[in-house]
């Protein structure tokens, strides 16, 4: 089975994601949970567990959504399905690593996502007080490839826009509010710089050179905020591939290379270094697989010591209450 199953292929049995258990188990009609009311709408296949959701119809990945569009916006409800399908990938890994996932709903200032369609108005993809905003022409193909060759960029998918933005809020939830500013500052730059200036200022002469040495994207360099949210982000990609990899059972022994690998699931009390001998090996040979079907490499980045530095924070970061001294 797989993550987005509403049945079993072999079986006919019908399933259900519950969020409480993280895991899919057997649905029945009528029984203890009932299906996400966005089953139809966005393609939901979550459950809503009247124990801990009460009376809502939403599930907790549906609840965080604050705006959707219209109902007689066709285009637009079909690339909300595609947005819902990858926020709920983000929700699952923010509950899997324990991360605090309180609605806005139920707190002033608690994660929200606007999914807003552009056609006809702006739409600026962000994030503000708690709520992440998403462009949904971003899950339009063409339209997504045509901005990540204007901006230069070796990857851009919309999982990749929610990670970033809610990056974003975690910032926060894990660093302010966590009285870890002064930590963040000393390994990712003062956030009191003037976003505004900055941000023309990349637009205006685009990344210093020698970025790749500091950063892990040329996006990173524009300000410490966003040096943030896109090395939260790529943490992110790399928890979750490495946990999808080691559910396939994947073992990558690398030739003429004494690090043989076999993704491991629960890391959270190991040092980021544990992760990374995991994921290097995974990036040489997914690389190499898509080289013979004649695409590009599946993972376009260079992991860096300064980079690894700060992926390392972020994974301290979230695994660990206590604040680190900087180093």
């Amino acid at each position: 089975m797989f993550f987005e199953n509403t049945e079993c292929l072999r079986c006919g049995q019908a399933l259900g994601f519950a969020p409480e258990q993280l895991a899919m188990v057997p649905f029945v009609e009528g029984g203890a949970t009932r299906r996400c009311a966005n089953q139809a709408l966005a393609a939901c296949n979550w459950l809503v567990d009247p124990a801990t959701d009460g009376q809502r119809q939403l599930c907790r990945s549906c609840q965080l959504t604050r705006t959707r569009p219209d109902d007689g916006d066709l285009a637009a409800l079909v690339a909300f399905a595609d947005a819902e399908s990858a926020k709920r990938r983000v929700v699952f890994q923010l509950l899997d690593l324990h991360l605090p996932v309180t609605s806005w709903a139920d707190q002033p200032g608690g994660l929200g996502y606007d999914l807003l369609s552009s056609n006809g108005t702006r739409v600026v993809t962000g994030h503000l007080d708690g709520i992440v905003t998403i462009d949904l022409a971003e899950s339009d193909d063409p339209h997504r490839e045509q901005l990540r060759q204007e901006m230069g960029e070796p990857y851009r998918t919309m999982l990749g826009h929610l990670r970033h933005e809610t990056g974003h809020y975690y910032w926060t939830a894990l660093v302010e509010q966590a009285g870890r500013v002064d930590d963040f500052r000393g390994l990712f730059g003062d956030e009191r710089t003037d976003y505004g200036a900055a941000l023309a200022r990349h637009y205006r002469e685009g990344p210093p050179a020698g970025w790749p040495a500091r950063y892990v994207s040329a996006y990173a360099t524009m300000h410490p905020w966003e040096d943030w949210a896109e090395t939260f982000a790529h943490y992110l990609h790399i928890r979750d591939t490495l946990q999808t990899a080691a559910a396939f059972g994947m073992r990558i022994d690398v030739p003429d290379n004494p690090l043989s690998s076999e993704p491991a699931v629960q890391v959270d009390h190991e040092p980021f270094e544990t992760i990374l001998a995991d994921w290097l090996p995974l990036t040489y040979a997914l690389n190499a697989v898509n080289r013979s079907m004649g695409r590009d490499a599946l993972y376009p980045f260079i992991l860096s010591p300064a980079v690894v530095k700060k992926l390392s924070r972020v994974h301290q970061t979230i695994t660990n209450p206590i604040p680190h001294p900087t180093s």
